[in-house]
């Protein structure tokens, strides 16, 4: 439960671009380690229907799980998540402002 937290933590994403202001189109969550393929499904289960607001829903069965039950070097268990959001708008918007000022300066 503690991965799978982080895994959807706003500070925990590569990008500033904070996923509260959008909403997901498609989601993949990714276990290394072991652990049951039955309770990783009950937890992203858990997380879609807690955050049900964030997950578009004309796309169903829109969050795809797997699990490898051989861990990473040196540690228990990993998870890698990758999300198809909405507020990547954020990030883009603020590119689009940043190369407009410096092209008006012909920076």
């Amino acid at each position: 439960p503690e991965l799978t937290q982080q895994m959807w933590d706003a500070k925990n994403m590569m990008c500033a671009a904070d996923p509260r202001h959008g909403r997901y189109l498609t989601a993949s969550a990714m276990f290394r380690g072991r652990m049951s393929t039955k309770e990783v499904d009950e937890q992203m289960l858990n997380v879609q229907n807690k955050n049900s607001s964030y997950f578009v829903e004309w796309i169903p069965n829109n969050v795809k799980s797997s699990v490898c039950d051989i861990p990473p070097k040196g540690l228990k268990m990993a998870s890698t998540f990758i999300g198809n959001s909405t507020s990547i708008q954020e990030m883009f918007r603020r590119v689009s402002e940043q190369f407009t000022a410096m092209f008006r300066r012909k920076a």
